[in-house]
């Protein structure tokens, strides 16, 4: 009787391991979402331009992209530093 009891308290305790793993890959796939809300565009406009060279001497603009709301994200590189900034349409930059 005690080896029955043992042998279903080992089965149903390996059952219950394999529960736990279904959170772990639900938790990736959102935070995929996060960066959709930006599409690459392949001009900024100027007053973002002249914002990005008048705070940024010698920039180079690498990739940029915009959301709904207007706000440009901007992949920039200065004396081969890169770096990401983020703007508004009139060339505000905004600190995120």
């Amino acid at each position: 009787m005690k080896k029955l009891i043992l042998s279903a308290a080992i089965v149903l305790g390996g059952l219950s391991m394999q529960a736990g793993n279904t959170v772990v890959t639900n938790s990736m796939i959102s935070s995929i979402n996060v960066q959709d809300e930006y599409k690459e565009i392949d001009a900024v406009p100027a007053a973002v331009k002249t914002s990005l060279d008048n705070a940024y001497p010698g920039v180079k603009l690498e990739k940029a992209y915009v959301n709904e709301k207007k706000e440009y994200k901007i992949e920039i590189s200065v004396r081969d530093v890169k770096s990401v900034v983020y703007t508004d349409e009139k060339g505000t930059i905004l600190k995120k």
